[in-house]
This record gives structure tokens, C-alpha cells and sequence, in this order.
């Protein structure tokens, strides 16, 4: 095959066959984890691991033990931060009510935030997960093109509303994507990008976007995560989305950047994942790191656009921009500026990838090392030069077992590495020194 799509949610995951061969009490907790929820909650690695509290970078287990997280970017700037979790509990305290009062906090954030963004995108309209952004986001591009075709990359994930998994192909195959979306293959340019080579990512934009148009299908979106986290993350050349997004507009279509997991300054250079690539989308997808894992989302739109949506419909969002959600989205942004988390991301994401590459050449399986700031992946493939996935999936548990915690991306033959903001540079040693020892193994 050309190509294989994974199920996002089973990559690295436990199976429940082998229940009987893990410890007795963690035996015990699966069990009545699947007579609650049922099987369809996947848990992580071969053997689940049962946490009790974290800070910072480390989840702590149940006797104890420290794991270093370097998978879980949802606590943008560290588990339980102490300065996000006293405006959560300040605000708790004094009132968390629905969104159709007035108060101050979340005009406080939404300018604090929208001064992160280029000046055209001026509004915000706030959510409580990804999920309900990548919905709103869908609502608003279709009301504003008159449209319903989509175009998104071939393994995208943006989230798991029944509208959202019909663009998301991620999901599984037996999720169908909708009949009025396209997908096309990401942005894989090798380790030495061609100018030819990356406009084939413009020209098959351009491509998806007529076949809809040949079966009758009016443009309306070309979504995609800048930074590529589950197709296998591909970062660079920064640049590279100017043409894509020029193709989409070209075809009457908006350009809509899903910053769930490349924004807040993850990608090192920029606040936000499109602008490393220096275009200005029409919509912006946000997600639960805004407020470290607090369901906290939002749409940033463009008025006109947004204008537009409100004209024929609206939306309201109980408990989303709720003033505990403002207090808390407010808090993360304070501590990302005053800890200067962003410029952590740059020198820390570099060092560790640095790391990674000396620690590839000794090792012959891994065929490439890339992302930018703190979202690395690394890219595992055979002697006949297939993906890997064994290998990667040995990898990630026998971190595991060295109690260091990454996932895996693509069709499970690349490592994803995105810790918390605050991760160090003796954490990415300590990660290294795991890795060394799984690679050797």
C-alpha cells in the first residue's frame, strides 16, 4: 500500500487480552474500568499505569514512583501549576455561572488572548473542548462560504463530535469521513525539501478542492493542525502552509489552523503554530491547553467571518468562557509570558532533538528526527526502508518501564514527544539516557 491510516486511539494502547499478565491490583483497577466504562476507553502501554497525583513534569504512581511525563500537552505549563490552580480555586469561590451575564475576567482574557493573534483576528467565541471548536469551527465556514466541502490531511484527528469524526480519518475506518470531505497526503517532504515537492502539498489542495467541486460540492474549509501530530508531524520548512492556504482560498474555501496541540508557544518560535509559517488563517481552532487541562476551548475568528455565521444562527456555549474558565485560560497565559515558557520550548526542544540525532546515529532504524520546539517526533523504519512500527511500540513501553511516558503518531512507527512547557534540559537528559537504554535493548 501507498499508505495506512491508524486508529488514533489504539496506538500504544493496552489490550485487554492480556489483563491477566499484568499486577494484581492494577489487574483489579482495569477490570473495574471496563465494567464502568465499557470497551471503548483505551488506556496507554502494555501495562497501565496507575497515577495518583503530578507536578509539573511527573505523574506519580500509586507507590510512589515519579514518571517523567513527556507525552501529555494538555497541562501546557505543568501539572497542577500552583499559579493556575489558585485563580481556578479564587474564582471557584467567588462565582462560576453561565455566559449570559456580564462580568469582567472574560473580556480580561479575551483581549489578553486575542492580542496573541495577528490583528485581523479580533473575535473569540469560547467552548469547553477541542471537540465543540472544530464543530463551531465547521458551522462558521460553512455559513460564511455557503458551502460544505472539506478538505483536511490524510490521518488528521480534530476531535470526536459526529460532525468533527466525519473529517477526521484518524478515527478508524469503521468512522467513514463524509461525502463531502477530501482528504490528501501530508506534508512528508524528506529530510531535503524540494521547491517541487512542496508544492505538490499546494497542488493537491487545489486538487481535492475541484474533485468536490466536480461532484457538485461547494468549498467551505481546508483544516489542518499545524504542526501535524497525528499524520507524523512535519513542521519544516517554515513556510510551507502559505501555499496550501493560498490554494484553498483560491477555490472559494477558508483556511481554518487547528492550534489544539502546536500553539501556546509550543513550537518554540511563535506563539501560535501558523504564524512559524508566516499565513494568517481565517478561523483558529484552540483546545484544553489553554487552561492546562481545565476544559477551557475557543474558535479566534475573523469578525467579517464570524459576522457572517451570526447572521443566520449564533451560539452559546453554557459553562464555555465560564469565569472560572477565564480566570484559569488568563492564569496559563501569565505563566507562559512570566516564565518565559515559550523561549524554554526553543532551547530545551532543541537540545533534546539534538540528543535524539546523535543517539540516530548509532542506531540505523531511526530515519528521521523532526518538529520544532517541544513537539518532536521520531521516525522508526526497517532495512527495506518500511514504517517500523515494532520498534516504536518496544520503544514507547520500555520507556515505560524507565518510567518515562511518550505516545506514538502515524501508523505507530514515530515517537511523539511534547511534555510540558516547563520541561528542562536535565529532564530531556534523563529522557535520553531511557532512550539510549531502549534503543540498546
Amino acid at each position: 500500500m501507498a499508505h495506512e491510516e491508524a486508529k488514533i486511539l489504539s496506538l500504544s494502547a493496552f489490550d485487554a487480552r492480556r489483563a491477566g499478565e499484568v499486577d494484581p491490583a492494577i489487574r483489579d483497577l482495569v477490570a473495574r474500568r471496563y465494567r464502568s466504562f465499557g470497551g471503548s476507553s483505551y488506556l496507554l502501554y502494555n501495562e497501565p499505569l496507575h497515577v495518583v497525583r503530578a507536578s509539573g513534569v511527573f505523574l506519580y504512581a500509586q507507590d510512589g514512583t515519579p514518571y517523567l511525563d513527556a507525552y501529555n500537552n494538555v497541562p501546557s505549563v505543568g501539572h497542577c501549576h500552583p499559579h493556575v490552580v489558585e485563580a481556578m480555586s479564587r474564582q471557584a469561590a467567588l462565582l462560576n455561572t453561565n455566559t449570559r451575564y456580564l462580568y469582567d475576567i472574560i473580556y480580561d482574557y479575551a483581549e489578553r488572548l486575542l492580542a496573541t493573534y495577528p490583528a485581523a483576528l479580533g473575535n473569540v467565541a469560547f467552548t469547553c473542548t477541542g471537540s465543540e471548536s472544530s464543530d463551531l469551527a465547521l458551522r462558521i465556514a460553512r455559513s460564511a462560504t455557503g458551502g460544505q466541502g472539506i478538505v483536511v490531511t490524510r490521518n488528521a484527528y480534530h476531535g470526536n463530535t459526529t460532525a468533527v469524526a466525519a473529517i477526521s480519518p484518524s478515527t478508524g475506518a469503521d468512522v467513514p469521513i463524509g461525502i463531502d470531505v477530501r482528504t490528501v497526503a501530508p506534508p512528508a517532504f524528506g529530510n531535503k525539501p524540494t521547491r517541487k515537492r512542496i508544492a505538490q502539498f499546494a497542488e493537491d489542495v487545489a486538487a481535492a478542492f475541484a474533485d468536490l467541486k466536480r461532484h457538485g460540492i461547494r468549498p467551505a474549509a481546508f483544516i489542518c493542525d499545524s504542526i501535524f501530530a497525528s499524520d507524523g508531524i512535519y513542521a519544516d520548512p517554515p513556510g510551507f502552509l502559505v501555499q496550501a492556504a493560498g490554494a484553498a482560498r483560491a477555490a472559494g474555501a477558508l483556511y481554518v489552523a487547528d492550534e489544539v496541540q502546536p500553539g501556546f508557544g509550543r513550537t518554540g518560535s511563535h506563539m501560535w503554530g501558523f504564524q512559524r509559517h508566516g499565513v494568517e488563517p481565517d478561523l483558529v481552532i484552540l483546545g484544553k491547553p489553554m487552561g492546562n487541562g481545565l476544559p477551557v476551548a475557543g474558535v479566534v475568528a475573523k469578525p467579517d467571518i464570524l459576522a457572517a455565521f451570526s447572521k443566520s444562527s449564533g451560539y452559546f456555549n453554557t459553562f464555555g468562557g465560564s469565569p472560572v474558565a477565564a480566570a484559569t485560560g488568563l492564569a496559563v497565559l501569565e505563566v507562559i509570558e512570566n516564565e518565559g515558557l515559550m523561549e524554554n520550548a526553543s532551547r530545551v526542544g532543541a537540545y533534546l532533538s539534538g540528543g535524539i540525532r546523535k543517539l540516530a546515529a548509532t542506531h540505523g532504524k531511526i530515519s528521521d528526527v523532526r518538529g520544532a520546539g517541544l513537539y518532536v517526533g521520531v521516525e522508526f523504519r526497517d532495512a527495506a526502508g518500511q514504517p517500523d512500527p515494532h520498534t516504536a511500540q518496544f520503544v514507547v513501553n520500555d520507556l515505560r518501564r524507565q518510567h518515562v511516558l511518550i505516545g506514538t503518531s502515524g501508523t505507530g512507527h514515530i515517537l511523539k514527544i511534547r511534555p510540558p512547557l516547563c520541561f528542562s534540559t536535565d529532564h530531556a537528559d534523563q529522557m535520553l539516557a531511557a532512550m539510549a537504554n531502549a534503543l540498546a535493548a
